[in-house]
């Protein structure tokens, strides 16, 4: 594993990105603006989804926070791998970053469940919120939370 860690991190991209100060830095902008939009889509919607902001027509905001979320996970996700190359085998015995990458996983997981399940197809068509959907509104919600708070501890271990 530590021979693919460190083929890795001699790859032109991440090398490139080790000897440039600018464009890490804004790799590292485009991964923060990332997050942004995913947690700033995701949170509005497992709100709305587990109860919070009834006024709030839940079949019309859903599919538009739920692609706006989608973006920005698959922009994270490019952008967090290409900070990652960089320094490929210290952030994989890093426990912050291995915590953030099992609930990123655990994210996934619960954002499969909800959108092959029969309660995300109901939301948006009309509107009704199973009770099984909130509880993964409230998990999801928890799990990026964490996820960015074990994001932010990589660079204190």
């Amino acid at each position: 594993m530590i021979d693919i860690l460190e083929w890795l991190s001699a790859t032109t991209p991440a090398v490139t990105l080790r000897r440039s100060a600018t464009l890490y830095m804004f790799v590292n902008t485009g991964h923060i603006l990332a997050i942004g939009l995913l947690v700033g889509a995701i949170l509005p919607l497992d709100l709305r989804l587990a109860g919070c902001f009834r006024k709030v027509p839940v079949e019309i905001v859903a599919p538009f926070l739920s692609r706006s979320a989608g973006v920005g996970l698959a922009a994270a996700i490019l952008t967090g791998f290409c900070l990652f190359s960089v320094r490929a085998v210290e952030y994989a015995a890093n426990p912050a970053f291995l915590a953030k990458l099992g609930l990123i996983g655990l994210g996934l997981l619960n954002l499969l469940v909800v959108h092959l399940g029969q309660g995300w197809k109901t939301v948006i068509s009309t509107g009704l919120i199973q009770p099984g959907l909130r509880f993964s509104a409230a998990l999801s919600a928890a799990v990026w939370i964490a996820a960015v708070l074990a994001g932010r501890w990589i660079g204190f271990l």
